[in-house]
């Protein structure tokens, strides 16, 4: 199942979906109040329902709070590939261009275009794009 805010990967592979059981599916949103959350449990009730799951229950949780450590390494070089920067290592401060490359790059704002990114932009290619806050 697709994130609805980035279609390219799976909410798997974000780390949204921390586990499954006979009796739950367990969530934990990217972003306390992440505005895609209801959809994102929407989606999983009709796919449960469909499969004829319908007992199965949804658990939402902000605790542990997600982190980017949760994202597959699939689901970065899905996000790269996007054109969204994938979170970078604990203690690396170098950020890759997804679009060239380049660690030239430089935070335009810590305000991206979802609660869950920040704004960044390429020195070298002058493109902008997002990267995946780290937390």
């Amino acid at each position: 199942m697709l994130d609805p805010e980035i279609p390219i990967v799976s909410i798997v592979d974000l780390g949204i979906v921390r586990d499954v059981s006979a009796d739950r599916v367990l969530l934990t949103p990217t972003y306390t109040g992440c505005p895609a959350t209801l959809v994102i449990e929407t989606m999983v009730r009709a796919a449960l329902d469909e499969a004829g799951f319908g007992d199965v229950a949804i658990e939402t949780t902000l605790s542990p709070p997600w982190t980017t450590d949760w994202i597959t390494e699939s689901g970065k070089a899905k996000l790269k590939a996007y054109g969204i920067a994938p979170p970078t290592p604990a203690g690396t401060h170098a950020v890759e261009c997804p679009q060239c490359g380049s660690t030239a790059t430089e935070e335009i704002s810590r305000f991206g275009s979802t609660p869950c990114k920040a704004q960044w932009r390429c020195r070298d290619c002058l493109e902008p794009f997002d990267l995946f806050k780290c937390h």
